[in-house]
């Protein structure tokens, strides 16, 4: 089957204004998979004026009920469901990532169609909130929440058609209207959304997807004046200049941005446990998961036991392209992908470089050879790699890598490991592994972050939110904090018949 690869604008399939295209690659192997249509800021102007009309309009937005608008996410899980190996298989093509994590993409996005249907419905069950604003009688307040209006979201690579609809269907749910721009790095799954929803029963302009190259139609997604929201999942140094565009306006912005997080391993923790859980935290995704765990710190009473089990199940972990005969005989045997890019790629393998430069000891990869013949040579791998004793002021520690590379270093006090996992520019998640449970509850009160996992790592359940502090965002996707993040609201107040101040 061809691969979708127009802009979605306003119902219809289109080229770009200027008829240009980029190139969306397969990491495992280089080559071109599509040639996709790039959106240019008369392509943006023409989506988001497309996504004004509808929420304005007779069939969206104010106009629609809850119940409306959930019929049509409910429907949307019935589409995702019957394609559900072909929506993986597209991401693993796309984004390089073994078919296992692929497909609990997917059904994270069945359980996200059914959660944010559920609560549009309950959007209709709320009613006016009355409010006790002291004045006896002589007016009645009360509180409304009612659709941001048009949404500008700027999506990832590294989950693509996960985050698309982590963006997409609490402002669906709310009655807003969207203007989707997917990363050029890996954009055909966000292209079949739209398809998806539209089959669905989604009004034409309810949800515009324009793939393109950020500096351009994302810049242009960022600065439009008739965007009432912006939503962002990327990278601090673009983030920045998405907040500037936004202040122009000004507009409501969120974002959920990178992380450097960290796994604490206490004397008392289930060793075998946590080297499981370490491994799910930084090798999954091939790293390139905001995130990350990448940040282990280990008890010295434990670090020898930590370190022995940790080397003897990494050589299990298969390297290769997801989609090729081998990798597909595996199952879910461990395995991991290329990184999504060329660049990416060297970006990772600068930072094994720079750390061994610094001192850290390679226990585990680090070494290009190992993945020299990979895929005939050309994809973009690095393997699981181990660096001990990576010096705090180090990049390796201090910055975020996004790539299957673990951290690691030791402590005596959890005085210390507190202060080494908080000593941190981000702070999106923490994990905390201990059989104490008065232990860990106190260590999650005292790390700044904005999601802790206590004995694991990484799971993310659709009912709850996501998001972080310090340099990694504010706001919040998933849970009904996400449709928060998509309503605003809206005080009445009328006046008690026939009274007055009688000022004037």
């Amino acid at each position: 089957m061809p691969h979708l690869t127009q802009l979605y604008i306003d119902g219809r399939w289109v080229d770009a204004s200027d008829g240009g295209v980029f190139d969306t690659l397969n990491p495992a192997t280089g080559e071109v998979i599509a040639a996709v249509a790039s959106a240019t800021a008369a392509d943006i102007d023409l989506a988001v004026h497309a996504a004004r009309a509808c929420v304005d309009g007779p069939s969206w937005g104010l106009a629609s009920t809850g119940a409306q608008r959930a019929a049509v996410l409910r429907r949307l899980g019935e589409v995702v469901a019957a394609r559900h190996e072909e929506l993986a298989r597209l991401d693993a093509l796309d984004q390089g990532k073994p078919l296992r994590e692929a497909r609990a993409d997917v059904n994270d996005v069945l359980a996200a169609c059914a959660h944010f249907a559920a609560l549009a419905e309950g959007l209709d069950d709320e009613g006016p909130e009355g409010v006790d604003n002291g004045s006896n009688g002589d007016f009645t307040t009360t509180v409304v929440r009612e659709p941001v209006g048009v949404v500008g979201a700027i999506t990832p690579w590294n989950y693509p058609l996960l985050m698309g609809v982590w963006k997409v269907l609490p402002a669906l749910a709310a009655g807003c209207a969207v203007v989707l721009k997917p990363s050029e790095l890996a954009p055909l799954s966000c292209l079949v959304l739209a398809a998806m929803l539209a089959e669905a029963g989604l009004p034409a302009g309810a949800l515009n997807v324009c793939p393109g190259l950020g500096p351009v139609a994302g810049a242009a997604l960022a600065d439009h004046p008739n965007v009432d929201k912006l939503a962002f999942t990327g990278s601090a140094p673009t983030a920045r200049r998405v907040m500037a565009a936004a202040a122009t306006g000004p507009r409501a912005v969120s974002l959920e941005l990178g992380g450097k997080s960290a796994m604490l391993v206490f004397p008392d923790a289930d060793v075998d446990a946590a080297v499981d859980w370490a491994l799910t935290g930084v090798m999954w995704g091939s790293g390139q998961v905001c995130s990350s765990t990448a940040r282990v710190l280990v008890h010295v009473d434990v670090r020898a036991a930590f370190v022995e089990k940790l080397l003897a199940r990494l050589p299990a972990i298969a390297v290769g392209d997801s989609l090729s005969a081998e990798m597909l005989a595996r199952g879910d045997a461990p395995a991991m992908g290329p990184l999504v890019s060329a660049v990416q790629c060297e970006k990772v393998w600068g930072y094994i470089d720079d750390a061994r430069a610094a001192g850290a000891t390679v226990l585990h990869g680090g070494d290009r050879a190992e993945v020299a013949g990979v895929a005939g040579g050309k994809g973009y791998f690095v393997p699981p790699t181990v660096l001990a004793d990576v010096p705090p002021d180090s990049r390796a520690w201090r910055e975020e890598i996004f790539g299957p590379v673990l951290c690691l270093r030791d402590f005596r006090t959890e005085e210390e490991a507190v202060a080494t996992a908080n000593d941190s520019a981000y702070g999106l998640a923490a994990a905390v592994m201990s059989a104490d449970a008065t232990l860990c509850g106190r260590v999650a009160r005292r790390l700044r972050v904005g999601v802790v996992w206590l004995n694991c790592s990484q799971p993310a359940f659709v009912q709850a939110p996501w998001g972080g502090v310090k340099q990694s965002g504010f706001g919040r996707d998933l849970g009904r904090w996400g449709l928060d993040e998509c309503l605003v609201v809206k005080q009445v107040t009328a006046c008690a018949s026939g009274f007055s101040w009688g000022l004037w």
